[in-house]
Parts: C-alpha cells; sequence; structure tokens
C-alpha cells in the first residue's frame, strides 16, 4: 500500500510529510488487510484542515478530518479520530465472527 499525500491552497515541510506517513504506517498495521490510504492538507480561510482516508478490504473507506490553528495538531485530531473509527470496525468484525449462528439479527 502506497499512501498518498496532497496539499491544496498550501505548502506542508518535509517533516509533516514524514510525520503523515508514520501515522498512516500505523494505523494500516491496525486495519485488517488495508488498500489504499490518503493524506489531504488543506488551508482554508486561516483554518488547516487534514483529512485521512484508510480504504480496508471489503469496500470500506474510513475518512477523519481534523482542523486546528497548525497542521500538525489538525492531523493529531485526525488520527485519533480514525484509530477510533478502526478500533469500533475491529469489534464488529469479532463480534460477527464469534456470534452464535442461533441468534437472528433483530
Amino acid at each position: 500500500m502506497e499512501p498518498v499525500i496532497s496539499a491544496r491552497h498550501c505548502d506542508i515541510s518535509e517533516s509533516l510529510r514524514e510525520r503523515a506517513l508514520g501515522f498512516l504506517d500505523r494505523l494500516g498495521a491496525l486495519a485488517h488487510r488495508p488498500v489504499d490510504s490518503a493524506v489531504v492538507f488543506a488551508t482554508d480561510a486561516g483554518q488547516h484542515l487534514v483529512e485521512l482516508r484508510l480504504h480496508v478490504s471489503h469496500g470500506e473507506v474510513l475518512v477523519a478530518n481534523g482542523t486546528a490553528d497548525d497542521h500538525r495538531s489538525a492531523l493529531d485530531r485526525a488520527e485519533a479520530k480514525l484509530r477510533k473509527q478502526l478500533e469500533r470496525l475491529a469489534g464488529r468484525v469479532r463480534d460477527a465472527r464469534h456470534a452464535s449462528p442461533d441468534l437472528k439479527p433483530i
């Protein structure tokens, strides 16, 4: 999986790019068979925005957005949101595998 990093209406430093790649590597390790990942840095009306996208197997795409006064903080916020989504997804998969076949969904 080769992550895509893009910047809209802003420039990002090499250290921020490396930090984003590190986050994607760690989050990709938590995901079950990640397919694709992307980070989009943007600046809009003085706000710094970061969007993390992680495409996991079975066609699900997880998206997390972070907003802050700088890109580093926005990236941290988006990473926390995506981590929470991955934990929830892992719980759903685990619950589905261990559900009793006698129980019918409500």
